[in-house]
């Protein structure tokens, strides 16, 4: 069916638009992708689905992050030590600490001169 100019309007299939934003690719690079003008995807995710593309992109990028959150947790909780310890200074604010101790096992202070540089030297 020929639109208003013309033209065959552009075949956009929604899912694999959802899955690209859930990658967290952009509407520009979608576009791109399937040969046509960004402003021809916006509109027509208003048409086709009765959402602004910015809504739909919303919630699918929503989703794209819960499922690599759900990904990671999977991860961890199957062992990989390196993704527990990530996700325990991301979620817990967990960090590594480096602590020097003296020869009495005492904290060691160190201390720092700052010597400037003076051409009269």
């Amino acid at each position: 069916m020929a639109s208003k100019t013309g033209r065959t309007p552009a075949v956009i299939d929604w899912d694999t638009v959802g899955k690209l934003l859930e990658a967290d690719c952009s509407g520009e690079s979608i576009a791109t992708q399937l040969g046509i003008h960004r402003t021809t995807l916006y509109n027509r995710c208003k048409a086709d689905l009765g959402l602004t593309f910015s809504t739909f992109s919303q919630q699918k990028k929503m989703l794209g992050d819960n499922l690599l959150r759900a990904k990671q947790y999977q991860t961890a909780m199957s062992g990989n030590t390196r993704m527990l310890i990530w996700l325990g200074k991301q979620r817990l604010g967990q960090s590594d600490k480096n602590e020097l101790t003296g020869k009495d096992g005492g904290r060691l202070v160190i201390e720092v001169v700052r010597r400037e540089h003076n051409d009269q030297d």
